[in-house]
């Protein structure tokens, strides 16, 4: 048996403890039955969420990455709360994508990984960027060049390029991911980075870097001297 929510004392109740208390009084489960309302018949929202999270390590980038079917999985999540649940993970991400565009400089290898792994530090498969920057390094723009599958992308030159023009880009930094977590470049990813540093050499668009993205971690052409 358990105790439904309604029946709790007030400052223990998600949404009550919201207005006492504050967001950060509220565990990640209590957040999350404040999202989808109520449980089942057998345990409380608090509880369901807690079973949820319990499943990915209490990890809310585990938790964002299931699928809308994933989550119906578990018993009193129908697909509202589902949707529910993964729009609200989704904001969050896209929250931390636009905290990075106040990064208006790239200063460093750490700098492209913090503006890059919300875009495609946690992706399935390949996807190929670069960052186009003026002359005093500042970011103009960012571009997906190309998207590939689990093991690799091809890159066309000319759209690299062809937009560096446009943008009237003095430099350029390529980035891409590697969903397999590893943290080398591949003898692919270096002769690619040559070949495209050899076509800028021509325009006078320098490469300052090419940084390889994981969820957790990056790899620098420029940090390892590869450049």
């Amino acid at each position: 048996m358990y105790t439904p929510i309604n029946q709790w004392a007030e400052n223990d109740r998600p949404r009550e403890k919201f207005l006492l208390k504050g967001k950060s009084a509220l565990s990640d489960s209590e957040l999350l039955a404040i999202l989808i309302g109520s449980g089942s018949k057998n345990e409380s929202a608090v509880q369901l969420c807690q079973r949820i999270l319990n499943t990915t390590q209490n990890n809310l980038n585990l938790l964002g990455k299931l699928s809308i079917a994933q989550l119906t999985q578990f018993k009193g999540i129908g697909e509202a709360k589902a949707i529910s649940i993964a729009a609200a993970l989704e904001l969050g991400r896209r929250r931390r994508v636009e905290e990075t565009i106040v990064l208006s400089k790239i200063t460093s290898s750490k700098a492209v990984f913090e503006l890059m792994q919300p875009i495609i530090g946690e992706l399935m498969h390949e996807e190929f960027w670069v960052i186009y920057l003026n002359n005093a390094n500042k970011v103009i723009c960012k571009f997906q060049i190309s998207k590939g599958g689990w093991t690799g992308t091809v890159v066309d030159f000319r759209v690299v390029f062809k937009l560096a023009l446009e943008y009237n880009a003095t430099a350029i930094i390529l980035s891409h991911n590697h969903p397999s977590g590893k943290l080398q470049a591949s003898q692919a990813d270096i002769q690619l980075t040559k070949n495209i540093i050899q076509a800028g050499k021509s325009l006078e668009i320098q490469v300052l870097d090419h940084v390889i993205v994981t969820e957790t971690n990056y790899f620098s052409f420029a940090d390892e001297g590869m450049l």
